[in-house]
């Protein structure tokens, strides 16, 4: 038989809450009605978004059907209960979710003994560039349906603690056991995945397990050459800015970035990128200074740019 996609049928994700499918439903079902529609499959289209609705608009039977396996299937393609449902059934599509959503809602059912594993969960946690280095914990909100001890299904919200392990990356994908869907009828829960992603920084970027730190310098430091002081992710350090270096320079310091997550692994680089800090001509002897050097130093940053 054929897998019914109802997020598909309302043109909403699999995370949406409850309230995004409610609007979802309503924009669709107004388009689709058949006293207003000119579309020719209007009545078949509006019969298919209140089925869709029925389900994921009830916080029970939606969880029922993440738990059938919402996130395994496409609209259409071909379906069979997993082996924990029960014995093999027979018939069409229509008669499967006819049976298993009666009986989530309470009316006799002739499959009462079903029983389905959570699916597994996933969503992204944004962390920050010292979090990698040191390890860190962070609370996280979810919402989604939760068996309580009668055996229904409720939408509340949860707050779980995180343990950031040291040496994460981006992408990498961090499973809290039992996390996910709840499971019906006795069976176990899905996972959460939690993916980490970086969040957006001023000072540094991260590709993989390098860094790059943006650092300001004066003028005189890039082009004298000079020792300097900086505060990187792992600590303090001083280093060598090489005379006349231009803005954009890169210092790299071996080992300095995300550290190995592993014994025996490779910890990423650190790279200094230099950027050239102008003081303001804001008083008139920095203006002055600045007169000074433009006619004694003949400094012409364009020359080579020709035309």
């Amino acid at each position: 038989m054929e897998y019914k996609d109802y997020y598909a049928t309302l043109g909403v994700g699999k995370t949406a809450s409850d309230d995004d499918i409610k609007k979802a439903y309503r924009k669709l079902v107004r388009k689709y009605h058949p006293d207003v529609s000119k579309e020719a499959d209007a009545d078949t289209r509006t019969k298919e978004l209140n089925e869709a609705y029925g389900v994921l608009g009830d916080p029970e039977k939606r969880a029922a059907y993440d738990a059938l396996g919402s996130g395994q299937y496409r609209a259409g393609q071909e379906f069979r209960p997993p082996p924990d449902w029960g014995a093999g059934f027979e018939g069409n599509a229509e008669d499967f979710f006819a049976d298993l959503f009666a009986h989530v809602g309470g009316a006799r059912s002739r499959r009462q003994n079903f029983r389905g594993n959570g699916e597994d969960s996933h969503a992204t946690i944004e962390i920050g560039v010292l979090d990698a280095y040191s390890g860190a914990q962070r609370d996280i909100t979810l919402r989604g349906p939760e068996v309580d001890a009668n055996g229904r299904v409720h939408t509340r919200e949860r707050t779980l603690k995180v343990n950031i392990p040291k040496g994460v990356t981006a992408g990498q994908q961090l499973r809290l056991s039992g996390q996910g869907q709840p499971g019906v009828n006795g069976g176990q829960p899905g996972d959460l995945y939690l993916e980490i992603a970086f969040r957006a920084d001023d000072r540094y970027r991260v590709e993989a397990r390098d860094v790059y730190e943006k650092v300001p310098v004066a003028p005189w430091e890039a082009a004298l050459g000079s020792e300097i002081e900086v505060q990187t992710p792992s600590g303090r350090v001083t280093v060598t800015v090489p005379p006349n270096s231009q803005g954009g320079r890169k210092l790299r310091l071996k080992g300095r970035g995300i550290p190995a997550a592993t014994a025996g692994a490779a910890a990423g680089d650190l790279y200094l990128m230099l950027e050239i800090a102008l003081p303001p001509a804001d008083t008139p002897e920095r203006r002055a200074l600045y007169e000074q050097m433009s006619r004694d130093m003949g400094f012409q940053p364009r020359a080579g740019m020709g035309g």
